[in-house]
C-alpha cells in the first residue's frame, strides 16, 4: 500500500498562472499538479484547495484519521493571520511542510510571520512550484529515516 500524502492550498491559489504571474508564476495548478503526480509514482497524492478557512480546517482534521503520513500545506495568507489553522495543525499528529511559491521574507513585512511556521515540520519559500516537489521528497525522505 502506498503512503498517501496531502496535499493543500489555500485562498486565490486556484487561479495560479492568472494570478499575478510575476509573483507566482505562469504555470496553472493543473500543470503543477501533474509534474507532482508523475514525479512521485511511490505515494498516493491527495489535493484540496479552498478559499474558505472552515472549509480547510474541515478538510485537515480528517487527515489523521484516514491514515495520512504527511502534509504539504500552502496556506496562503491564513500563514499570517490564522490561528485557527495553526491550532488545526498543531493537532494534527502527521510530518508537515509549508510552501509558498515566493519569498514571503522578500515581500511586504507581514508575510515574513508565519503563525503555523512553529507547528509544522519544516517550510519552503521562493522555489515556485519546486517548492511542492521539495515538500514531498521532504516528507518521503523522513519516513525512510530510522
Amino acid at each position: 500500500m502506498k503512503p498517501v500524502i496531502a496535499v493543500v492550498n489555500g485562498p486565490n491559489l486556484g487561479r495560479l498562472g492568472r494570478r499575478e504571474p510575476a509573483i507566482y508564476g505562469n504555470r496553472s495548478w493543473e500543470e503543477i499538479w501533474q509534474r507532482l503526480v508523475l514525479d512521485f509514482p511511490e505515494v498516493e497524492l491527495e489535493y484540496f484547495q479552498s478559499n474558505h478557512e472552515g472549509a480547510l480546517l474541515d478538510y485537515i482534521e480528517t487527515l489523521a484519521d484516514r491514515g495520512m503520513v504527511g502534509l504539504v500545506i500552502n496556506p496562503g495568507a491564513l500563514a499570517h493571520q490564522s490561528y485557527a489553522l495553526r491550532d488545526c495543525l498543531k493537532a494534527l499528529g502527521v510530518s508537515m511542510v509549508e510552501v509558498h511559491l515566493s519569498n514571503v521574507h522578500a515581500r511586504e513585512s507581514f508575510r515574513s510571520t508565519s503563525l503555523i511556521s512553529p507547528v509544522v515540520t519544516g517550510q519552503i519559500v521562493g522555489f515556485g512550484p519546486a517548492g511542492y516537489r521539495l515538500a514531498v521528497q521532504a516528507l518521503l525522505d523522513r519516513l525512510e529515516a530510522p
